[in-house]
């Protein structure tokens, strides 16, 4: 068996093991998501007034992505309207290519749009880059929202990133409705 065959089986097997391992129940999702909240409005003061303004916003605390070849991602968070828990949502991916490692890091939408949300809350299998486009807000971009700046009607933040993964993003990934 050739190292690169191995190295896919034991990628594969290692995505499978990953997802036979257990969720957190809704309350215990909710304390990491309100906490990954804090800690992105801590680094960047900006995005609390962008949340305020917006008619919702979805934060995956962590998303694990993976692969050598044969990758994929996945995630757990919630969807918050003002303060309130309205939906538990998962994000997945595979993806085939290149790609080498592992990382993790938070992600959050900001649905400025009650339309955005609304198309986000009713689509079976949302897809960021299909269904919505999203403007990604990098560092320095994001510590200088105002309400002069926000004209698209998705935002997203990508944040607390750890590890080092080449040649993959998340375009394509799906968006799913979590019963908790």
């Amino acid at each position: 068996m050739s190292v690169t065959r191995r190295n896919v089986i034991l990628t594969g097997g290692a995505a499978s093991l990953a997802a036979c391992a257990p969720r957190a129940n809704g309350s215990e999702l909710e304390a990491r998501v309100r906490a990954s909240r804090n800690e992105l409005f801590a680094q960047y003061p900006s995005l609390r007034g962008l949340a305020e303004r917006s008619a919702g916003m979805l934060i995956i605390p962590e998303i694990v992505k993976g692969g050598l070849i044969v990758g994929g991602s996945y995630g757990e968070g919630a969807l918050l309207v003002g303060d309130a828990v309205v939906d538990y949502i998962s994000v997945g991916a595979a993806s085939l290519g290149f790609q080498a490692g592992v990382q993790t890091f938070g992600q959050a939408l900001f649905f400025i749009s009650p339309a955005a949300l609304a198309n986000f809350r009713q689509a079976d299998g949302w897809q960021l880059g299909v269904d919505a486009e999203a403007t990604v807000l990098e560092d320095g971009i994001a510590a200088g929202v105002s309400s002069t700046t926000l004209q698209q009607p998705i935002y997203e933040v990508v944040y607390g990133q750890r590890g080092l993964l080449l040649g993959a993003s998340l375009e394509g990934a799906k968006y799913n409705r979590l019963i908790r």
